[in-house]
């Protein structure tokens, strides 16, 4: 990131304060303390803070004061709940009123770490997407083929209603960042959105975990929690890889989504549903309708607005911005240079078939920043599976004398012109190796 994170810790426990403090700035984080709600009050009038760390329970003015003052006033600002009292009924009233996360104490220096990380990728997230009143261009997302244009397209439209959205597209394409665009350009982006993998949850707890249950609804519930439709209260719930969707989560869905009701498991109080569904899925689930694997009642349901994510291969020269975008991203984050790639290495990042979509190329260009220590880049430096991708510009309709013509010249690159590695990677000697490149007037 170009700035610090600003993180504003406030606590009535001078150690605790002290314990943040430390493991927050051994972190790259700048960390300002607060002993009471008052002072934080003053702190956040002079300074931009990104994120507000709040104890629940102070004397005077509490944790939820403060939230609440944060939320009203420093609306950009992200929220943290820490607390030494834990409560189900604290944590979804702190929720509601504006934190975007809970931490109950005791907790780890791992622990702190991994959730302020998690905020602070949202906080740039939505840096990205920018102000929800004057949306960026393509929302925030990295491309500009007619591919692209007509998913922003449709973005544009699913963001101004309030209709279920289905998501499709390959593993990788980014289906997860259309889902944020869509919720967090929509009237609900001041509510959570809230990510649910269809595929995580095993049948035994469906209910509990969607719905939430209350103190000693079954064997082990030794307190009362809060289900996802809870949390995602006034926002948004992203329901991915809904096509591997279990029958008996199909069914609960389906429920919910019909009476907009649901009950806490071991309660009979009713909570009316106020969620937006948004759904994502690799699979193709017309095809798994039709083989009675999928309800058509939850497919109809939930394909009010319908955005096809393309496949990298699909998106033209968009692959050249997104290299240049990822390899500024990490060269900044390594605080180095950002490097070059050779034409060779270029043609081979152009041709690759990407299986794994956007996220193998970013995956491999954090990669190629980290190992790689000079510049440019070369194919040498690529994975074996991209060194011998041969361009498809000139179609199947080419002679066999072409295509083994530009299959050594890709070794004979590949291998720095070593014609002894490049004869074995052929599987020739190097004297018909000699032969073949004097034909071919590569000599």
């Amino acid at each position: 990131m170009s700035e610090r994170i600003r993180i504003l810790a406030v606590d009535d426990s001078q150690s605790t304060l002290e314990v943040l403090k430390r493991n927050l700035e051994s972190n790259g984080y700048e960390v300002f303390t607060a002993l009471r709600v008052a002072e934080a009050l003053s702190l956040l009038d002079s300074l931009d803070i990104d994120l507000v760390i709040t104890d629940y329970r102070m004397p005077q003015a509490t944790g939820l004061d403060l939230i609440r003052h944060v939320r009203d006033n420093y609306p950009d600002t992200e929220i943290m709940m820490i607390t030494g009292y834990p409560s189900i009924p604290g944590a979804v009233e702190a929720i509601k009123d504006g934190a975007g996360e809970y931490l109950p104490k005791p907790f780890t220096a791992e622990e702190l770490l991994t959730v302020v990380e998690r905020i602070v990728q949202r906080l740039l997230q939505r840096r990205v997407l920018g102000s929800p009143d004057t949306p960026p261009d393509n929302f925030g997302i990295i491309g500009n083929s007619p591919e692209m244009d007509l998913v922003f397209q449709r973005i544009g439209k699913a963001s101004s209603t309030d209709a279920n959205v289905l998501i499709s597209g390959d593993s990788g394409t980014g289906k997860e960042l259309v889902a944020r665009a869509v919720h967090y350009n929509s009237d609900r982006r001041s509510a959570p959105f809230v990510p649910v993998n269809c595929t995580a949850i095993p049948d035994s707890l469906l209910e509990s975990e969607l719905f939430g249950h209350v103190k000693g609804a079954f064997t082990g519930a030794k307190d009362a929690r809060a289900g996802f439709f809870e949390i995602a209260a006034g926002g948004s719930i992203f329901l991915d890889e809904i096509g591997d969707a279990s029958p008996n989560m199909q069914a609960k869905l389906l429920r919910v989504i019909q009476s907009k009701e649901y009950c806490k498991v071991g309660s009979s109080h009713v909570h009316t549903v106020d969620t937006r569904i948004i759904a994502a899925t690799h699979k193709d689930l017309k095809r798994l309708v039709a083989e009675g694997s999928f309800r058509e009642d939850l497919f109809y349901r939930i394909n009010v607005v319908d955005i096809a994510v393309p496949s990298l291969n699909e998106r033209g020269d968009d692959i050249l911005v997104l290299i240049s975008h990822f390899m500024g991203k990490f060269a900044e984050a390594m605080n180095r240079a950002v490097p070059s790639l050779t034409d060779e290495a270029l043609q081979a990042f152009r041709h690759y078939s990407w299986p794994g979509n956007v996220r193998e190329l970013e995956n491999l260009v954090q990669r190629l920043v980290v190992i790689v220590d000079h510049d440019p880049i070369e194919i040498t430096d690529l994975p074996e599976s991209m060194r011998f991708i041969l361009s498809s510009e000139g179609g199947v309709d080419r002679s066999l004398a072409d295509v083994e013509k530009e299959h050594i010249s890709n070794v004979l690159a590949m291998t720095r012109n070593n014609k002894t590695r490049a004869a074995e990677i052929l599987g020739i000697n190097r004297k018909t190796l000699r032969e073949k490149l004097k034909r071919m007037g590569l000599e």
